[in-house]
């Protein structure tokens, strides 16, 4: 089992920027992919970015370059910083872990940016 508890939401004025942090416990041994979703009111839940144990990164194409995923020294945590914050991108981030080909997920924490 692994747990995810992500932090760092809020709110925000537009412009403004956030880094949220995931941090994973667990059988953090067996991590290869970590990442974000978020979820917006009455979305469907979506791909924000990941980033393989390898150092590969993808990112979704409404990110153009305003957001950079990174992990931390110890490869259980994740970050993604977030600038230029727009209401758009009012939603619930999500931490996500590939664990041995097992998807993990967070409980989320609710990033609010206000215009």
């Amino acid at each position: 089992q692994v747990q995810l508890v992500e932090s760092g939401g809020g709110l925000v004025q537009a412009g403004g920027s956030l880094k949220l942090s995931c941090a994973a416990s667990g059988r953090i041994d067996g991590i290869n992919t970590m990442g974000w979703y978020r979820q917006a009111p009455g979305e469907q839940r979506e791909l924000v970015a990941l980033l393989s144990s390898g150092g590969g990164q993808k990112y979704a194409d409404f990110v153009k370059g305003q957001f950079t995923i990174s992990r931390g020294n110890a490869k259980n945590t994740v970050f993604l910083q977030m600038n230029n914050l727009k209401p758009e991108d009012t939603a619930v981030y999500y931490c996500y872990a590939d664990v041995y080909a097992r998807d993990y997920w967070g409980k989320g924490t609710l990033v609010t940016v206000s215009s």
